[in-house]
This record gives C-alpha cells, structure tokens and sequence, in this order.
C-alpha cells in the first residue's frame, strides 16, 4: 500500500466522537506507535509463518501517523498494522464504529476460500445468520452490494509479496463480521441459484451478546448435557460447574458443550473442568516462549500439567463438542482432553476457531490503547501446534446433509455414547 494511499483511506474514514475529546500530539502518538510496532517486533511469535517483512510494515504506516489528529484515526492506522499479520487472535481493547467487529466472538459466519472460492462453512448456532437461513456451502458474491474480492480488500495485508490463502480467508472472516453499525446485506450462491441474506435484519445481535447463565445444563435420557456460555474467563463458573457436576454424579454419560466458547479464558478455569475427569496428573498442552529465543538463542519451553481435584471425579463415558466457536482457553481445553487418552472419551466437532498461541497485552503510555497478541507458541503434548488440531469425529459440512434444526453435532455425540 502506498502512503498516499493510506491517507486517502483515513480521510474517507468515518470517525466516532466518542474518546475524540482527549488531544494528542503528533509526538504523542508516535511514541504510541514505535511502543506498539517495537512490541511486535520482538514479541509476537509467529512472523515466521507468516513471511512478512516488519521493517517495511514499520515504514510505511509510521508516514500515516505523522498525518492524524485523532484517536480514532490512530486506531484505525494500528487496526491496519494488525491486518498485516491477518491473525484473529491479535487485536486492539478498543475500536471506532467502524472497525470491524472481532473474529471469532464477534461475527456469526465462519468461512475460507476452498479451491479458490470464498465459502461459508460453518453458521454460529442461534445467530443471525442461521436465523436467515444461511447455510454451509454457500458462496459469498457480495457483501453490502461490493464483490467479495474487492470487499476484502480493505483487510488484506499491503506487505505480502504473494497473499495467501490464509490472508484471503482472514479478510473474508472479518468482512463478514462486519462493523459496528451497518446491517449486512449478503448475496450468495447456492446449488446454482445467487440469494439475498440479511443477517441483521432483526437488528446488531453480536454488538452485546447476553446469554441466560453462564453455563446451561440438562438430562438426556441417562446422559449428562453441559453447555459453557463464553465465560471461561470468570473463576466463578468453578464453582458452578462443580455445582451441576455433583447431580450429574449418577448419570451413566456426559457431553460438555464447548461451541460457544469464542473470547477465550484462563488456565485455572480450564484446568478446574479437565481435573473433573483425571485421577491422577498429566500434561495437558505445551508452551514456547519465542522472545527468549529470538534475543539470547536459547529455547524455553515448558509443559502444562493439570491434577486431579480433591472429591471430584467423574469416570463415565464423555463426549466434548468444539466448533469454529470454540476459541483460546477452550482451545487448550479441547487439546487437553486429547492428550489424557481418557478411556471412553471422544471429541467431536469442525476445526476449532484456530486462534494461534497465548496472548499477552500491552497499554501504550500515552493513549493507554491497550493491544493483545499471541507471545506465546501453543501445542498438543504430541507436539502438533494448537491451531492445526483436528477432531477425532471431524464434522464436514460437504459431508452432512443440512436438515432444518437438526443438531449434527448432538447427533454424533448421542450415538457415541449410546454404543458405549
């Protein structure tokens, strides 16, 4: 992208009035700028896979922050520099009206380009654009009446040599967010046929999403049924799940439901539910710090180790369910299952959100815009990255008939556990 570029797109920018009433000076917001692109630099650990050249990132939006006045014109600058790396698991604490909103918490639609096609794939279930009656498989055209392929532009990395398919199917994702404002409007095609989709037409249902409880739990027949609510973050949901583990102590089987899972959590969180199946310790995921090893050469990498809880412990057959919602914490949630090699377990679902590594945060010292991204490498103890995991009961779109409320998912997991 050329600078002169750059600073058209932030002039035609909309911009909110909302943080506008704290000035900045251009020093200001350069000192910012140089803590956030220095941070990266030496931090963020996976540049390797992503063959870009941050030097020139550095050069060319550093002649945008010479041009601004505003914060939300310095968010917008930074919202690009973290398109260079299209990972959906690095980003900003704040946004403007018109960023886009996160992936995966913030969007309803998983999609990927697939033999050069951009493709829905998965639906969040309860949203609106199940509600609308997408479907995977289909073929985005357009979004808010721009092709998808000049649509996506917007959020495509400037510094790639050859963009990849995983750059393109980044930007696809977060087209199909959308921001914060504007109902979205997808044309699509579908067995020959190109259809209109409104996935906001009963209104911005993924601006603040509220569920009932933090966790939902049910009897199917003999079987235990448990659903997280994107609260593995809260160290209250220990005790709430320990609460619903407790009447669940009879049952002859369980499903823990972890397809809604999207914003991530912590390891205490996720060590308190995995202890729950275990009577005696195991590794559960392995980390590597890159940062050390860029500056001194020397590798550090440790592994996790989760222990058994005191008077809590359930050894009956378990199905765990993940999707493209099942995001971070939950993530190594899933990879921890795995790795126990728990007799009578399965897990079940799609590739998970595939959100790289763990994240750190960071607050610039004059806007106090804070910034997250992967600093840590993430892997299953058998030493496949986290974000290549792959299901056991791999559910594929292109394989699974679509029947109207028909939950493919539960399906899988009854039958399993029926034959166990």
């Amino acid at each position: 992208m050329k600078p002169a570029f750059i600073l058209l797109f932030l002039l035609s920018s909309q911009l909110l009035s909302s943080g506008q009433d704290i000035k900045f000076t251009t020093n200001q917001f350069k000192e910012d700028f140089n803590y956030f692109i220095t941070n990266i630099n030496n931090e963020y650990c996976y540049f390797e896979k992503k063959k870009i050249n941050w030097q020139v990132v550095k050069e060319i939006y550093s002649q945008a922050v010479d041009t601004i006045t505003t914060r939300n014109e310095f968010i917008n600058i930074l919202e690009k520099v973290f398109n260079e790396i299209y990972d959906h698991h690095a980003g900003l604490n704040t946004n403007t009206n018109n960023s886009q909103r996160l992936v995966p918490s913030g969007t309803d639609i998983w999609a990927e380009y697939i033999n050069g096609k951009p493709i829905i794939t998965e639906l969040r279930k309860g949203f609106g654009a199940e509600a609308a009656g997408m479907v995977g498989g289909m073929e985005v055209v357009s979004v808010n009446n721009i092709p998808v392929e000049l649509a996506i532009a917007t959020f495509l990395p400037t510094t790639l040599k050859h963009v990849t398919n995983e750059a393109k199917s980044f930007a696809l994702r977060l087209l199909l967010a959308g921001n914060h404002t504007q109902p979205r409007k997808c044309v699509v095609k579908y067995k020959g046929k190109e259809e209109e989709y409104f996935p906001d037409r009963n209104g911005l249902g993924l601006e603040h999403i509220k569920y009932a409880t933090k966790i939902e739990s049910k009897l199917i027949g003999a079987t235990g049924y448990i659903k997280i609510n994107d609260c593995l973050y809260d160290n209250e949901l220990i005790a709430a799940f320990d609460s619903i583990m407790k009447t669940f102590k009879n049952t002859q089987s369980l499903i823990l439901d972890f397809r809604e899972t999207p914003s991530g959590g912590n390891t205490s969180v996720a060590k308190a539910i995995i202890g729950w199946f275990i009577n005696e310790e195991h590794f559960y995921q392995k980390h590597e710090y890159y940062a050390e090893e860029k500056s001194s050469g020397i590798k550090r990498s440790w592994v996790e180790i989760v222990s058994p809880r005191k008077d809590k412990y359930y050894s009956k057959p378990l199905a765990i369910l993940c999707n493209h919602w099942t995001g971070s914490i939950a993530e190594g949630i899933v990879i921890g299952f795995d790795a126990l090699k728990r007799y009578r377990t399965k897990i079940i679902g799609t590739e998970m959100a595939r959100l790289n590594g763990a994240v750190y945060t960071f607050e610039m010292p004059n806007t106090k815009i804070r910034f997250t991204f992967p600093n840590e490498r993430l892997y299953h103890i058998n030493g496949i990255p986290r974000e290549q995991y792959i299901p056991p009961v791999f559910i594929d779109w292109r394989k699974e008939e679509a029947k109207t409320g028909a939950d493919i998912f539960m399906i899988k997991a009854l039958q399993f556990l029926k034959n166990k």
